[in-house]
């Protein structure tokens, strides 16, 4: 399995030898398709702009800040991959001039005049669905709408985006993780106030617990220029020593942490991210569960009837960086 359980990349023979070409590029670039969803993932968070602002919504941004969207994520997946300039369209990957062109809204891709002939890389992400899709298309004027918007664009017409070769369809976005808590929980997490941004990230990894937070989540909720020390150990506030004595432990993405998560059969955490779980002390009952050895003691994620009991200081963080940092 891969780390966000993307489906491959569609079967099928295709009969244009640079659009193959750089379809094998960029699946040796990015073979799981992680850097591509990480893009998307910090892209959107990039727009949303948590620290600042704390909205966590597409619905909140502004027009201009949707129509910002798609030169964002052409900037941001040029800066990844190190595609070079293209001559005639965004960029040149394997020597082939290609076009990126992003849609928040699937099949809403929209075409200049001058990508005829060309080759297209149609992006598509949804927060709301947490998917998303690339693929590569050679831009045929007979398969486009009509360009009868201000700027003479065209879209694909839809019974013609099965010409599209998918790079990855339908893939698994990170989550938007308070996009996605009911009203409720989310309401006692983002709390307004200036100076709450402690109590914010606090509450965060008290209420949400065997999901992978990623950092523009806990920036969001700090709405603080030191976001992630937030989360450290150090002072008695912050979220890893005040949230211990409850039972909740907070794995970040380094290697000692990561391997406990394994251990305990959750999700594990990638870069900058962290997952919480509260724990217990693994006892005969506990038998056939996931166990992780923390401290020299045994522990389990603790089920709602599990009493609570303080949880153990975890491994030393700066041990081992992720194998992905």
């Amino acid at each position: 399995m891969t780390l966000f359980e993307l489906p491959g990349p569609t079967p099928g023979v295709c009969d244009d030898p640079e659009l193959m070409l750089a379809h094998q590029h960029l699946m040796k670039l990015d073979p799981n398709g992680t850097r591509f969803s990480r893009v998307l993932r910090d892209t959107i968070d990039q727009l949303l702009n948590g620290e600042a602002t704390g909205r966590y919504d597409w619905k909140t941004l502004f027009k201009t800040e949707k129509t910002h969207a798609g030169t964002l994520v052409e900037i941001n997946l040029q800066r990844e991959f190190e595609f070079e300039d293209g001559i005639d369209m965004d960029y040149r990957i394997e020597g082939i001039d290609v076009d990126c062109k992003y849609s928040q809204t699937y099949g809403s891709w929209m075409i200049p005049p001058e990508a005829e002939g060309h080759l297209c890389l149609l992006v598509w992400a949804d927060d709301y669905q947490s998917r998303w899709s690339a693929g590569l298309l050679r831009i045929k004027r007979e398969w486009l709408n009509g360009g009868t918007n201000r700027d003479m664009k065209f879209t694909i017409k839809a019974e013609h985006r099965n010409k599209i070769i998918w790079l990855w369809k339908d893939a698994m976005l990170p989550e938007n993780v308070l996009l996605h808590l009911d009203p409720a929980t989310r309401a006692r997490i983002l709390i307004p106030g200036k100076k709450k941004g402690q109590t914010r990230v606090r509450e965060l990894f008290r209420s949400v617990h065997g999901k992978r937070i990623g950092r523009g989540v806990v920036r969001t909720a700090a709405q603080q220029l030191d976001y992630m020390a937030r989360v450290r150990e150090g002072s008695k506030g912050r979220a890893r020593p005040a949230l211990r004595p409850e039972g909740i432990i907070i794995l970040g993405d380094y290697q000692p942490h990561r391997a406990v998560a394994r251990a305990l059969g959750g999700p594990v955490p990638e870069e900058g991210e962290f997952v919480a779980h509260r724990v217990v002390r693994a006892r005969p009952e506990h038998v056939g569960r996931p166990q992780a050895e923390i401290g020299g003691e045994l522990w389990v994620v603790a089920q709602p009837g599990d009493a609570v009991e303080a949880a153990p200081q975890l491994p030393d963080a700066q041990e081992s960086r992720s194998e992905n940092a």
